[in-house]
């Protein structure tokens, strides 16, 4: 297997927004906050960061702001897909060119292409820095377009693809990738943390730990240590809570209950809203059995 850029847990972290803005104050408060709770790493813009409402100038000065807070104490890996090559490429570039530990590569949305092109897409990239590159696929985000088993083989033979942020949800699918690629695996749901590690992967990027950062990275920790059972039995406890956070779209339901948590870390942009009244009623009721709600 290739050297994982991280092992355990990496938080897909938020971006807290104001009415005008990004809120860098409370950003470096949540950097601060998941080094002092034991994440393990931090991914910027990713799905959960909302950055397809980011402007190209306020994406780049978010992962820059968060790559500086970091300051190498953790990796960073910073969100820099999108569904034009050359948009990419640039993205990923500014991003080495930060300082980032790597990048998260979705595939492309909309336009798709073929598997074919998603090679091409995906090497094009690669190909234009030396850091390392996590795959991240999601077909639910990208009108059904995945990396297929044989374009992962392909595309693992270019060095600084290391890994993939699996998601599709499809427990085989990611079973085959531990089988038949190098590629470091790490599950792209929460709901799926264990069943990941124990098919070999190296941990999660996971939306849970915006609010239970600890907990998250003691499960995979666990794991790693050889304490199975108690890594089994901490991931079922935080599985109802889990299934709360996805009642409504990433990431309606976390910037929700971190709101409800007293973390205010400010509004979802548009097209996002506010939760309707009965999920918010539910998200309510299961902070409050976790005694999360302030």
């Amino acid at each position: 297997m290739k050297t994982p850029v991280f092992t355990g847990s990496a938080v897909a972290l938020i971006t807290p927004f104001t009415e005008n803005g990004v809120d860098y104050p409370k950003l470096a408060e949540l950097v601060e906050y998941h080094i002092a709770n034991k994440t393990d790493a931090i991914v910027v813009c990713g799905t959960t960061g909302e950055p397809s409402t980011m402007p190209d100038p306020e994406h780049k000065a978010v992962m820059k702001f968060v790559i500086e807070k970091v300051a190498k104490r953790i990796p960073v890996i910073a969100g820099t897909g999108s569904n034009d090559t050359a948009h990419a490429i640039e993205l990923s570039t500014y991003a080495e060119e930060i300082g980032a530990d790597a990048v998260l590569f979705v595939a492309p949305y909309y336009n798709k292409t073929t598997q074919k092109g998603l090679i091409a897409h995906t090497e094009a990239v690669a190909k234009s820095i030396k850091i390392p590159m996590i795959l991240y696929n999601i077909p639910g985000r990208t009108g059904g377009l995945g990396f297929s088993i044989e374009t992962l083989k392909t595309l693992s033979k270019l060095p600084n693809i290391v890994g993939v942020k699996e998601a599709s949800g499809d427990l085989a699918f990611a079973a085959r990738v531990a089988e038949e690629t190098n590629l470091a695996l790490y599950a792209g749901n929460d709901d799926i943390i264990v069943p990941i590690l124990s098919i070999g992967g190296q941990g999660v990027i996971s939306v849970v730990a915006n609010i239970m950062p600890e907990e998250t990275h003691n499960i995979c920790q666990k794991f790693f240590d050889g304490d199975v059972n108690g890594s089994k039995d901490d991931f079922l406890k935080i599985l109802k809570l889990v299934r709360s956070l996805f009642i409504e779209v990433n990431p309606i339901p976390i910037k929700t209950a971190m709101n409800l948590m007293d973390f205010k870390v400010g509004p979802l942009r548009m097209p996002l809203c506010d939760m309707t009244e009965e999920n918010l009623a539910t998200l309510k009721s299961v902070l409050a059995e976790y005694g999360l709600l302030k």
